[in-house]
């Protein structure tokens, strides 16, 4: 809820947003700015003075690919204990999700971190354990800390984590909209810091800030940007001074350089985005269950596989619709009856319209 001095504040800040009679479309990429945004009606607000504001593709659950899931489906298949996050768990692959899995009997686990997968293994010596680790830089450093912890030989992650930066360069140069500025994600640039956006405002000349989640951070945010359209500037500024530091989080950044490198990945909605992907090193492979399950995982290399009927998950995370556009949002897709992720993630766009939209 808004004290009286943030709502205060926030009329003022919207005031003069107005006040610049400017139109401008700005993307963000973080399932917690756009719950932010539609909880508050920040969004409508922002709309009355001129700004649209999308969601792109910043749900980790919502980004990661149906081949990833099959590719874990057929991991359990295999006898494997496979750990995730819930609602990973209950993102649908071509047919079914690893919830289904684990009703029909196979050993699929929720954990709240990485650490739970660990302690499964431990516990089950004499059996596979496999942690599919989804999320971008934010989650990341967890995973390379505990490969380099030195867990126990009978586990090993599934990667499929990415990075931000270049996912919004992909966005760009793909060309379907036209954006005024981009809301860069607070959780993310905690650990990297500021300069790895830098290229894209020196390269296609967009201005981007970093903003916190509160309402007024959001607003705050919005407000740099047009204050950077208007004086005709294209850089990074920081509103999420109190968190977010320049150089980020060294020691975060040291780990992650340890133990990944970067490599070429598809993201869903997507084509293959180059050095958007996070890949375990190759003396680190004896944890890399993509390595370990080769033989297993062959026949699905290559393949292509397609969102779920009428599903247009992938349209949203590349900011060309919103919620409402989709003949399913509401009606054949729920939280109770996901067809597709972005609805099934508490990040995605739909859950959240839905959540709110209800009350």
């Amino acid at each position: 809820m808004f004290s009286l001095s943030d709502k205060k504040l926030g009329q003022d800040i919207l005031l003069k947003i107005k006040k610049e009679k400017i139109k401008a479309k700005f993307m963000h990429v973080c399932g917690t700015h756009q719950d932010t945004l539609v909880k508050h009606g920040l969004d409508s607000l922002l709309k009355k003075c001129g700004i649209s504001i999308g969601q792109g593709p910043g749900c980790p659950v919502c980004v990661t690919t149906p081949l990833e899931i099959e590719k874990m489906l057929l991991i359990v298949r295999n006898g494997a204990i496979v750990t995730s996050f819930g609602d990973m768990i209950n993102v649908p692959g071509e047919y079914k999700s690893l919830g289904d899995m684990k009703a029909e009997g196979y050993d699929v686990c929720t954990v709240y971190g990485i650490e739970d997968a660990v302690k499964i293994a431990y516990e089950n010596p004499t059996k596979d354990v496999v942690f599919m680790g989804v999320g971008f830089e934010t989650t990341a450093p967890a995973t390379a800390a505990t490969i380099l912890s030195n867990p126990p030989k009978n586990f090993s992650i599934f990667c499929c984590h990415r990075t931000m930066p270049y996912a919004l360069k992909a966005i760009l140069d793909i060309g379907e909209l036209k954006l005024d500025g981009l809301i860069e994600p607070g959780h993310v640039s905690t650990i990297i810091g500021i300069k790895p956006y830098e290229f894209i405002s020196k390269e296609y000349g967009i201005p981007q800030v970093i903003a916190g989640f509160e309402p007024i951070d959001v607003l705050m945010g919005c407000w740099m940007l047009v204050k950077q359209i208007k004086q005709g500037k294209t850089m990074v500024e920081n509103e999420y001074t109190r968190v977010v530091h320049p150089e980020g989080n060294i020691k975060a950044q040291k780990i992650l350089n340890e133990v990944f490198e970067p490599c070429d990945i598809k993201w869903r909605g997507f084509p293959v985005i180059a050095k958007s992907g996070l890949k375990i090193k190759k003396k680190f492979e004896c944890f890399d269950a993509s390595v370990k399950f080769k033989d297993v995982l062959k026949d699905l290399e290559n393949k292509e596989l397609h969102e779920p009927d009428g599903c247009l998950c992938g349209e949203l995370l590349r900011g060309l619709i919103s919620p409402f556009d989709c003949p399913l949002f509401g009606q054949a897709c729920t939280p109770e009856t996901p067809v597709g992720p972005c609805m099934v993630s508490v990040e995605g766009s739909c859950n959240i319209e839905y959540r709110y939209s209800e009350k």
